[in-house]
């Protein structure tokens, strides 16, 4: 299961699902990797994936495409749509057209900075931490593999790269060291921080996973093993687990419209039952203007039994209360329509 999910850079906010792909591997081994080429691959999905935010938010100021290391894949550089640019974590210690490899140029490169970074959280339970990192940044020439049968197109490829390492290590965990890919430009420390900063909103794709399965959907747990069912039912839970975090994202506010997750019906069908969970209290009200996200988040987290005080509203509360809204605003309609 491979998923685009767009995130706004300015306020970090998920704006919605723009592509997934989901898919069985064959049973047997697959042929000699380098004898294959890139279509033949479940590679090919990342520049299937920068296709279709190319042509799904042509609207939007910039588009970047945020890839981990399995992303590193030079076709997916020479063959990217031109209104995208990718920031992508290496995995491969390159071959560079002018001399050294990949992971050693960094290394005689002067600091440019140092930033602070707010690492993700991990799972439930782990609030995430900030990290104070050190920035190093420059051009590089990446030369074509050597090997491999896609051997048309450029034979290099001018890119920057940005290595982000935390020093010293943070006691008990892992420190930080990215080497960051990028067709941007990389000239100064401002543009450097952009990158990372751009990097590390990766870690809402792996929140969207995790609404998904344990925190939120339980796709592991489902008994089916017919694969039409399984392909049906995950491409659901995909849309669900964003709305999810749409919603989740919007209990503290914000100023994005409660469409971005709803249909009119079910913002009427909210309007109507939303005055009914409120109570005496100021914090039992609901403070967030009508038909806003952030209103609607408030309402669904009372219907998943959000109580308004202690602990706020998670994903699996948002899930509950989803589904109780989803089947009221059914009543309220139909009871609508009887009445006129």
């Amino acid at each position: 299961m491979h998923a685009a999910v767009a995130v706004d850079a300015a306020d970090e906010a998920v704006v919605g699902l723009l592509d997934a792909a989901i898919w069985t591997r064959p049973r047997g081994r697959a042929g000699v990797r380098r004898q294959r080429a890139l279509a033949q691959k479940e590679s090919q999905r990342w520049l299937s994936t920068a296709q279709a935010v190319a042509e799904r938010a042509a609207g939007a100021c910039q588009l970047i495409v945020v890839g981990d290391r399995e992303s590193d894949i030079f076709a997916l550089f020479a063959r990217r749509p031109a209104t995208v640019e990718l920031v992508v974590r290496a995995a491969q210690d390159r071959r560079l057209a002018d001399g050294p490899r990949l992971f050693d140029c960094a290394r005689a490169w002067p600091v440019l900075g140092s930033c602070t970074v707010k690492v993700g959280p991990r799972g439930p339970g782990d609030k995430g931490r900030s990290a104070v990192v050190t920035l190093r940044a420059g051009a590089i020439r990446v030369a074509r593999p050597r090997h491999g049968v896609d051997r048309g197109g450029a034979k290099h490829l001018d890119l920057s790269l940005v290595e982000v390492r935390e020093e010293p290590p943070p006691d008990g965990r892992e420190a930080i060291h990215w080497r960051l890919i990028t067709t941007l430009p990389v000239g100064d420390v401002a543009a450097a921080q952009q990158i990372v900063q751009i990097y590390r909103l990766r870690w809402r794709i792996e929140q969207t996973f995790r609404a998904c399965k344990s925190d939120g959907l339980g796709l592991p747990d489902l008994q089916t093993h017919n694969a039409n069912r399984l392909f049906k039912i995950s491409a659901l839970a995909l849309g669900a687990a964003v709305r999810t975090i749409q919603l989740v994202d919007a209990r503290n506010g914000g100023g994005r419209p409660g469409s971005d997750v709803a249909e009119p019906e079910i913002l009427d069908a909210a309007a109507a039952i939303g005055p009914s969970l409120e109570g005496k209290t100021p914090r039992q009200r609901n403070p967030h203007p009508p038909r806003s996200l952030p209103w609607l988040s408030w309402i669904v987290a009372r219907l998943g039994g959000w109580n308004c005080y202690y602990k706020p509203p998670g994903p699996k509360t948002m899930r509950a209360g989803w589904d109780k809204l989803a089947a009221t605003a059914t009543g309220f309609h139909l009871a609508m329509s009887v009445t006129h």
